[in-house]
């Protein structure tokens, strides 16, 4: 990933260096129970661990002429244990060190990236109830459609990530495995005990069946997730693009000192964070597809996964990472106006009350087909005053209309047109969303 959109913190976890680290403590693990198991000569576990080092340029050097990293990895090693270095890796083929070590960085990523979201959960929370009773209108297809309140729209986000949140923990243990089981993972070559202790030291469980390696179906769980996470995270960007419109204008990204908008428009003041997140979320749900393709290889194992996860396992982390902390500070410092969001629920002159005039009138003992036909006449008059930006009101276009004056009286008009009626429910609501 680009320096642009890493954080150190999961650089750190894909670096070579931590790789090669992760890659021989298994090793060394390894040796450990090879030795209690009387495969390898005593004490000679320990003599390895206390000579066992790497010199990671120099790896990369002897891999450009073996042409196979774990290879390369061990000739290095080899060179500070001297003659014991025939005991690493006994029995062991590449891919147990490989998707071993792989499973401990994908774990890795997730405590960060769980870390992440309950942040994000936090902040979302705050503003759910900072907003609880801020009635604004609510919209369906981009047009007004019935009352609701701001804090809504931060609480079914919060609700949304909440899950995300269930779905990596399960990720998590989905992918903390330990492969130890040798060539094609039939145990021929190494006990099925190494791999108990290894995973055990590691916090990791054996892999059920591996053939050669971990089954990709774990991973490809790991990467849906993500990309599921991703959608959500577009999702609440999204609405606050829509939101910073400046035809609508109800909240806003924070805009610092010495912030600039455009190099043409020094007026601008543009959604930036979240438009960026919306690009990143794109990019982190297409990778998806290229997990699901991993699962299906020749028999017991190739290497067409290989190069697709040495990509997408650190770059689709560290864009995930790096998209929630930006969400984070984006929602945390999100600017509301509160006028902007009286305004925008007065603009269709209570047109939004036309579903309680319509129940209104069936409850008089109209029909529903004629309570609709009834209330739609006095709603189009009023669409009409608006696009003529004559603005007369709908409680007006009913009060004139003798098929709805016939059935409500013209108090009980003034008590429907009331937005208190549409957030009589939203402590239920918050009481779901938030009970733990």
């Amino acid at each position: 990933m680009i320096p642009r959109y890493s954080t150190t913190e999961m650089t750190d976890i894909w670096s070579t260096k931590n790789k090669y680290k992760l890659w021989l403590k298994i090793e060394l693990y390894a040796c450990e129970i090879q030795e209690k198991l009387g495969v390898i000569p005593k004490k000679k576990s320990d003599s390895i661990r206390k000579l066992a080092n790497f010199d990671e340029k120099k790896i990369l050097q002897i891999e450009e002429k073996t042409k196979h990293d774990v290879i390369a990895f061990l000739t290095n090693v080899a060179e500070y244990v001297g003659e014991d270095a025939k005991f690493i890796h006994k029995g062991l083929t590449s891919s147990d060190v490989l998707d071993t070590c792989f499973s401990l960085q994908l774990i890795s990523a997730l405590d960060l990236i769980i870390k992440e979201v309950s942040e994000v959960l936090k902040v979302l929370e705050t503003k759910a109830n900072k907003y609880k009773y801020l009635v604004c209108i609510g919209r369906s297809h981009g047009i007004h459609a019935e009352p609701m309140t701001m804090g809504l729209k931060f609480a079914y986000a919060f609700a949304e990530f909440s899950r995300s949140l269930t779905r990596l923990k399960n990720a998590k243990k989905e992918i903390s495995v330990c492969k130890i089981s040798g060539p094609v993972g039939t145990y021929s070559s190494v006990s099925p005990k190494v791999e108990e202790y290894v995973a055990k030291k590691l916090k990791l469980k054996p892999e059920t069946i591996s053939t050669q390696i971990i089954p990709r179906d774990r991973h490809a769980l790991f990467f849906s997730t993500l990309a599921i996470l991703a959608a959500s995270i577009e999702r609440l960007s999204v609405e606050i693009r829509h939101l910073q419109r400046t035809e609508v204008l109800e909240a806003e990204e924070y805009f610092s000192e010495g912030q600039k908008g455009s190099s043409a428009m020094p007026h601008k003041r543009n959604p930036i964070l979240s438009e960026n997140l919306t690009g990143l979320a794109r990019y982190i749900r297409n990778t998806c597809n290229s997990s699901l393709e991993n699962i299906v290889l020749w028999h017991e194992r190739d290497i067409s996964h290989s190069s697709v996860e040495r990509i997408i396992g650190p770059d689709v982390t560290i864009a995930m990472h790096f998209s929630l902390l930006r969400l984070k500070n984006l929602v945390k410092n999100l600017v509301v106006y509160p006028k902007n969001v009286q305004r925008n629920l007065n603009q269709l002159q209570g047109l939004h009350f036309s579903q309680n005039i319509m129940l209104k009138l069936i409850d008089k003992g109209v029909s529903r087909e004629d309570a609709y036909k009834i209330v739609q006449e006095s709603a189009m008059k009023t669409w009409n005053s608006i696009r003529t930006n004559k603005k007369k009101s709908f409680l007006s276009f009913l009060l004139s209309n003798k098929s709805a004056t016939s059935k409500i009286k013209k108090q009980e008009f003034k008590k429907i047109f009331n937005n208190k009626l549409y957030v009589k429910n939203i402590n239920h609501i918050f009481r779901n969303v938030f009970k733990s």
